[in-house]
């Protein structure tokens, strides 16, 4: 059976190239890199080269801005946190949107049963948030706005320029999840004049467990995590090397293979238009300003987890929202901030491509796909209602 892999928004395979980097430091670099002899020097050196590649692929002015951390939910929760305990005699307020990932809703959450007062902006059709809302909401307590780059389940990228332009007028720091657009997207620090960035190696081809935070210089930032000095004090712990240069690694592959994205671009065109063309389908995420990898689709009258789970007997891995929330039976809540029913939500469908994804994966999806909306529609009591009474598709309904 043909197996096609189109869930790389949950996790992108380890490219070997980046994993031969990591293996000497499983076996013969085995040095601590605090350590000030001769074993830890030689390991610190590539701790620091790595450093300087996450640098430089974000387009960072000091090497020392990048705080290596265990991923993308650490170093969301570092930004949060860390700024909150540095400014609350500031103030105590924080911006966000209502379709982060939980990274940082939830971190927002945990804040606000300490006294923290948080405002999650609505977005629009396509996901996108409200600048003028976002204007609104700032007053003289807030310390911070947190608004991810791209979003991870339907694609849709943020205005993050404008966004730090507003927030700049009234001395508020900006952070930004940039864990689903590095590597997909330009990112670079200075061009979005954000304080604070977040990034994950297995989005970009890397390893599990390492990701790292952007703190602009001078941005002022508190530990969360006590016990050493490593990390500027800011991520204390024994540093996970392989991982480390993994992640370096990655970084810079990502930053130099830029244009292999154009052609994944034509391919997520090409599937969407096909599924477009079956009945009852909805495009999710704004058409255009939206992730090249990422197609996000609603179909009628089928229920998202039986569609997941008869494409994976296809040999199709897909998802129906988030990774990091698949398994709930509660429909995506990006997608009801959107305005997507209940019902509509429930029969979503997220593929996203990677760069090892070919024309013929392509084709197979296409083939499948409608054959198995088919079937399961076929079953659906939802599905023999609606033609029984010839009424309009709750998808194409006006709000």
């Amino acid at each position: 059976m043909k197996k096609v892999y189109l869930d790389h928004a949950a996790t992108t395979p380890l490219n070997p190239k980046i994993l031969e980097t990591m293996l000497p430091f499983y076996k013969d670099l085995f040095g601590n890199p605090s350590s000030v002899h001769s074993f830890g020097r030689e390991v610190k050196k590539h701790v620091d080269k790595a450093r300087n590649q996450v640098a430089e692929a974000i387009n960072a002015d000091y090497d020392e801005e990048v705080i290596f951390t265990s991923g993308g939910t650490e170093a969301d929760n570092l930004a949060i946190l860390g700024v909150a305990a540095a400014l609350k005699d500031k103030g105590k307020h924080i911006i966000t949107s209502s379709v982060e990932h939980h990274a940082t809703l939830d971190t927002c959450d945990a804040l606000a049963k300490e006294g923290y007062k948080v405002t999650r902006l609505s977005v629009d059709e396509y996901g996108v948030i409200d600048l003028d809302e976002l204007k609104s909401a700032i007053s003289e307590d807030t310390i911070l706005i947190t608004i991810m780059h791209a979003n991870n389940e339907v694609g849709t990228i943020q205005p993050i320029k404008e966004v730090v332009d507003i927030a700049k007028k009234h001395n508020v720091y900006v952070h930004t999840d940039a864990v689903q657009s590095f590597g997909q997207i330009p990112v670079d620090v200075n061009q979005l004049g954000v304080d604070l960035l977040t990034i994950s190696a297995h989005k970009i081809y890397g390893p599990k467990g390492i990701g790292a935070l952007y703190v602009r210089k001078g941005t002022k930032l508190k530990n969360t995590a006590h016990g050493g000095g490593q990390e500027s004090k800011i991520r204390p712990g024994t540093e996970n090397v392989a991982g480390i240069v993994g992640l370096g690694e990655a970084a810079r592959l990502a930053s130099t293979s830029l244009d292999e994205i154009k052609d994944m671009e034509r391919k997520r065109d090409r599937l969407i238009e096909g599924l477009l063309k079956m009945e009852d389908v909805k495009l999710n995420g704004h058409p255009s300003k939206r992730l090249p990898s990422n197609v996000n689709v609603s179909i009628e009258f089928i229920e998202g987890e039986a569609l997941i789970l008869s494409l994976d007997m296809e040999g199709i891995a897909a998802s129906s929202g988030s990774a990091c929330t698949s398994g709930s039976l509660d429909p995506s809540h990006v997608l009801m901030h959107m305005g997507l029913s209940h019902q509509t939500a429930h029969g979503s469908l997220r593929l996203t491509l990677g760069k090892g994804n070919t024309d013929e994966d392509i084709d197979y999806v296409l083939d499948r796909v409608p054959k198995i909306v088919e079937r399961l529609r076929s079953m659906s009591p939802l599905y023999g209602n609606q033609i029984k009474r010839g009424s309009e598709c709750p998808c194409t309904q006006k709000k």
